[in-house]
């Protein structure tokens, strides 16, 4: 879904090989099938595969359509995080091993990036992430209840760099708003990207959203949850910066 935690040409990794596509089947051709992805080919490896026909039937959550039980799948009642594009995962293992006090729902339809999350779930004993390897505008309409969410983790979602792909980049106004309608008054929704033309777009975007309100005015250092990658930590040693957006949901409507 997104790529890879702090990779770009800016930073020297390669990009993720799921890549998100337009939103623009929301409103503009209701009866194509709707996709945030587009699914490349990837190199699996052995020990992704053995995760992911071993620990997906004990952390993957099928896709449904009608509505979680979120205190079922995760058997406790807790705030609830949603993460669109965990890409390998490793952002999503650390903060949830931070806070075991919250539980992590992490969507992502690239398999060596979900078998490499499994395979940290088991290695950290993690009992506060699932994983669902489905479409993420899919799952939102189906599987999440209105108001179910307290987070929404979008870290550095393919940027589709070329102008005329703009269109093609994930945080557009109709999904925007699916997500804001999935989250509590009061949860937060924290995007991250090292492009500085998708920051701008991320944060008109989310600010004409009517349900939410950004937290500071323009930009907002980076929280303590996020942790820094290694390669957007190169990025940032060779002068390169990351923009993190956050919002809140407001109590009307």
């Amino acid at each position: 879904m997104t790529r890879n935690k702090g990779s770009s040409p800016a930073t020297g990794q390669q990009l993720d090989e799921s890549r998100v596509t337009s939103h623009e089947s929301l409103v503009s051709n209701p009866r194509r099938p709707i996709r945030s992805y587009v699914l490349r080919q990837g190199r699996l490896t052995a020990a992704q595969a053995r995760a992911h026909a071993q620990l997906m039937p004990r952390y993957g959550v099928p896709y449904a359509t009608e509505p979680l039980d979120l205190d079922r799948v995760f058997g406790r009642s807790a705030p609830r995080v949603l993460e669109i594009g965990f890409g390998m995962g490793d952002t999503t293992a650390e903060i949830a091993a931070a806070h075991p006090g919250s539980d992590y729902l992490g969507v992502e339809v690239h398999t060596p990036g979900v078998g490499s999350l499994l395979n940290r779930i088991a290695a950290l004993g993690l009992a506060n992430v699932r994983v669902i390897q489905h479409d993420a505008v899919e799952v939102l309409e189906r599987m999440i209840a209105p108001g179910a969410l307290d987070g929404v983790h979008v870290f550095f979602p393919d940027p589709w760099p070329k102008k005329r792909h703009h269109k093609r980049r994930l945080l557009q106004p109709p999904l925007v708003a699916l997500l804001a309608s999935r989250m509590k008054p009061g949860g937060y929704f924290h995007v991250a990207t090292d492009w500085e033309d998708y920051a701008s777009q991320i944060l008109e975007v989310l600010s004409a959203e009517p349900l939410l309100a950004n937290t500071v005015n323009g930009f907002a250092p980076r929280p303590a949850y996020r942790p820094l990658t290694k390669f957007e930590n190169r990025g940032l040693k060779l002068g390169h910066r990351v923009w993190d957006v956050i919002f809140r949901r407001g109590d009307t409507r």
